[in-house]
């Protein structure tokens, strides 16, 4: 499978209801996949709760579940072979206008943020 890149969810998107997304990370920084990757051209992550706000505006929970995201990013742009820096929302609302997407910015020959 050739993927694209990753779409980012966040759990209080009124289309998310138990699916529709690859991974789940959980607000105790579980993660979760999916049985299968359901869509052919991208890898959905969706992260437990809202983030449709600054970095700065979020707890030490949801700063952890961005750097668990990130990681898994990385992780799995090294397993399918795409750019970890192929990020898209799901849509304008979801995750956010204020999503903190430079959380998840990581350059795979800088190592983690």
């Amino acid at each position: 499978m050739a993927f694209e890149g990753f779409i980012i969810h966040h759990s209080s998107c009124a289309s998310i209801n138990g699916s529709g997304y690859d991974f789940w990370i959980g607000a105790d920084g579980s993660v979760t996949p999916a049985p299968f990757l359901t869509d052919p051209s991208h890898i959905h992550i969706c992260l437990e709760g809202r983030f449709d706000r600054s970095y700065d505006l979020l707890g030490t929970a949801e700063k952890q579940q961005l750097f668990i995201a990130g990681k898994l990013i990385l992780e799995l742009s090294r397993q399918y072979d795409i750019s970890p820096l192929f990020l898209y929302p799901h849509t304008s609302d979801c995750p956010g206008k204020e999503f903190p997407w430079n959380e998840l910015v990581i350059y795979p020959s800088h190592g983690y943020h």
